[in-house]
């Protein structure tokens, strides 16, 4: 499967992604704000590509102009209580295309995928309170706001994680308003 964007192609990992992905998750800037630490060697992010991105929904984020994989986006497959199907979207973004709006525009075309074609009911996402630009794509897709948990990562003990969520009602309002 494979989802557009203006400026990127939403496509499913490949083994031989793994160069362009060691090339944004090696950057101290992107892992440890996500909770998992930089990518070590190219045979590191090969492994991650067969594991952690070979489930279902999750996508290669592909520059359209250069053709190189550029982040990682999708569902994580965590479901919250609710009154129906739910799943957490997450993203990584190499920074050399941060402050471009990039993220938003996968973000949303995630959010239309999860609501009419996965049937999902309710999408959440988090950020570390630190993280102020996971916050503004989060808040640019119009999630709310729902509350502050103290959790502990390898990185950080104690670290305070901002939680939100979007119920297809308030999607379809945003969407359609």
């Amino acid at each position: 499967m494979i989802l557009e964007t203006e400026r990127t192609l939403l496509r499913p990992f490949a083994e031989e992604d793994a160069a362009d992905v060691f090339a944004y998750a090696r950057d101290p800037r992107v892992g440890p704000i996500a909770g998992w630490k930089p990518h070590e060697s190219v045979e590191e992010s090969r492994e991650i590509i067969q594991t952690v991105f070979a489930s279902p929904n999750v996508f290669a984020v592909v520059d359209r102009e250069t053709g190189r994989v550029i982040g990682s986006a999708g569902f994580t497959g965590r479901t919250r209580g609710g009154d129906g199907p739910s799943d957490e979207l997450g993203y990584a973004l190499s920074p050399d295309y941060w402050g471009r709006g990039l993220m938003p525009e996968v973000c949303r075309e995630l959010l239309r995928y999860g609501f009419q074609e996965l049937g999902l009911e309710e999408i959440w996402c988090t950020h570390y309170r630190e993280n102020s630009r996971s916050r503004r794509v989060i808040e640019k897709c119009g999630f709310l706001y729902a509350f502050t948990e103290r959790l502990t990562d390898e990185f950080a003990p104690d670290r305070p994680t901002c939680f939100y969520f979007l119920p297809r009602r308030q999607w379809e309002v945003g969407r359609n308003g």
